[in-house]
């Protein structure tokens, strides 16, 4: 015979609740506390093969909590080493993977070291003291100052970038007879830097290589597009029904 269902006292059931403020913390909440509790009934079993069993079903479950991330390289690693971090490094069982200890977990990276760099000129950047440097390294001959004459044109386009006046040789020479340590001296130099005019121009066609706009055109839009496509015109026609 079914025993009779008995009605318990509330305040009785009450006292056995668990509420968030008396439970303790997840050591990885996005597991969930069920799966935690999982891994702790694992950790007390007193057979070792029974508690070998236990883990290795305790990693499927993790895993197919984390299905994209299957065809990772070393998933399987990251679950052995996610469930012996939930046990507080307390499971003892054979894993495939070398057993991770809490020192190695909590080992925080060096720090980098990032380069601290205020130049004096930084519409130039950084990179223009190292073209500089390297081409003080280099001996005397046409091939060093094709090199510097190089480095004066780049150090103008980006004053121009920064700067849309128009801007001398002479103001770019100064800048480099400084950032050079007065090696390199072009203020005698006969010849000229590229004009301003062809600097603008060039930045101008970098700038719009990113975005080409298009020209609205009956019927449709027009690409509009530089380069030889032997006089085709590419038109986007509006389909209305």
């Amino acid at each position: 015979m079914v025993p009779k269902y008995i009605k318990e006292n509330a305040h009785d059931t009450v006292q056995y609740l668990e509420y968030n403020a008396e439970r303790s913390a997840l050591f990885i909440p996005e597991y969930g506390r069920h799966l935690q509790k999982l891994i702790d009934q694992i950790v007390v079993i007193a057979d070792r093969e029974e508690r070998n069993k236990a883990a290795r079903y305790a990693i499927n479950v993790m895993g197919t909590l984390n299905p994209h991330l299957r065809d990772v390289p070393d998933f399987q690693h990251k679950l052995w080493d996610q469930i012996f971090i939930m046990s507080d490094f307390k499971l003892d069982v054979d894993s495939p993977y070398p057993i991770p200890t809490r020192d190695v977990i909590n080992l925080k990276p060096e720090r980098l070291p990032y380069p601290q760099k205020n130049p004096k000129y930084r519409f130039y950047g950084n990179n223009i003291t190292s073209m500089i440097n390297i081409a003080n390294s280099w001996e005397e001959g046409e091939l060093k100052s094709a090199l510097i004459m190089v480095i004066a044109n780049h150090m103008k386009k980006s004053y121009l970038s920064w700067n849309k006046d128009t801007v001398t040789d002479q103001v770019i020479f100064e800048h480099l007879y400084e950032l050079s340590d007065g090696r390199i001296n072009l203020s005698q130099s006969e010849e000229e830097l590229s004009t301003t005019t062809d600097l603008i121009r060039t930045n101008k066609k970098l700038s719009n290589k990113v975005q080409q706009p298009m020209q609205k055109h009956k019927g449709g839009f027009i690409k509009k597009n530089n380069n030889n496509n032997n006089g085709k015109k590419f038109i986007k026609k509006n389909h209305k029904n």
